[in-house]
């Protein structure tokens, strides 16, 4: 009587011969089309045609390592700014549409419209409520200890402090994409409402830096947006490759001249080294007006030329309209 089965445990069998049939009958349908063949298992992936990814994993990485250089920089501008430690750091680096962008930002907000020489369109650089009014206050001699984050627009007077911060992250900014292409960045229009700024179609792809900024007991966000038919033209030297090739290339030839330049202009203190010996401190002490210091060196022998501090030439004491000189030997 153990071998007979109850009606629960027939209808499970039932029902898993029905569904291992419905799999079997499944797996013989063609995939991709009617010139495929193999039947073989396929990977499938989702695909949204209304978020296309038009940005390279190779190339949202290099634009990551680019901005991670500008946040450094920035931070250390912002420092010596406000005379205190800001550091900035890259959040996020992704793609995403430009509705969903200025949905995701609070209103009011500081958001500005950037405009780059050499490109087409506009980007935009938004600074959280959160950081600005802390930045001010430290900017109008406070400690952001007990400050209350107004939920306004800013004034006049905010509005200029602030442009002194963005200015210099624009001019950071620049330094970074130097690598890729010679850019100079200005801010174009300041809105405090995101929802009344479209620079792009609300489907548009637009890729987002988020930065993090921490200033003392004080933290906030930053974003660049940055739409793609602005970068389209640069996308190509933004390979990793051609980005390293790129900074390479300049670095070989317009910083040396740059630094070849500046360097030219420094002042250096040379001295003629005429001879040296050695005294007693006595000796030193009862030194007199008219006394004369014999040194072991012959008056004809050559003088050592020392540029900084270092031995660099041998020269012959001299003289040339009517003032001592060294002729280099």
């Amino acid at each position: 009587m153990s071998d007979v089965l109850d009606q629960s445990e027939i209808e499970a069998l039932l029902a898993a011969v029905q569904a291992g049939g419905e799999k079997d009958a499944g797996s013989d349908a063609p995939v991709f089309g009617r010139k495929r063949v193999s039947t073989e298992p396929v990977e499938v992936k989702q695909y949204d045609f209304k978020r296309p990814e038009r940005v390279s994993k190779d190339q949202m990485r290099a634009l990551q390592t680019l901005h991670e250089a500008f946040a450094r920089n920035f931070g250390a501008s912002l420092s010596s700014f406000l005379r205190t430690i800001v550091e900035v750091k890259v959040a996020t680096c992704e793609q995403m549409t430009y509705s969903e962008f200025t949905s995701g930002l609070p209103n009011p907000t500081s958001f500005n419209l950037v405009e780059a020489d050499g490109l087409e369109g506009q980007m935009c650089l938004e600074v959280s409520p959160l950081i600005i009014y802390p930045i001010i206050d430290r900017l109008l001699g406070g400690n952001s200890q007990d400050l209350f984050i107004p939920q306004r627009p800013m004034t006049l007077i905010e509005t200029r402090l602030i442009g002194n911060v963005t200015t210099r992250g624009l001019a950071a900014l620049s330094e970074a994409w130097a690598g890729v292409r010679a850019l100079a960045f200005h801010v174009s229009a300041t809105e405090s409402n995101p929802q009344l700024v479209q620079i792009v179609p609300p489907n548009e792809v637009v890729v987002v830096i988020g930065f993090e900024l921490k200033m003392s007991n004080r933290a906030g966000t930053m974003n660049l947006c940055i739409p793609y038919n602005v970068i389209e033209p640069v996308m190509e030297q933004l390979s990793s490759q051609s980005w390293f090739a790129a900074a390479k290339q300049l670095k070989s030839k317009a910083s040396e001249q740059q630094i070849a330049g500046t360097l030219g202009t420094a002042a250096l203190e040379i001295a003629g080294i005429l001879a040296e010996t050695t005294m007693t401190l006595k000796d030193l002490l009862h030194l007199a007006v008219g006394d004369v210091i014999v040194t072991e060196k012959p008056a004809r022998e050559s003088v050592v030329v020392c540029v900084e501090g270092e031995d660099k030439f041998r020269a012959s004491l001299g003289q040339y309209r009517g003032a001592r000189a060294l002729r280099i030997v």
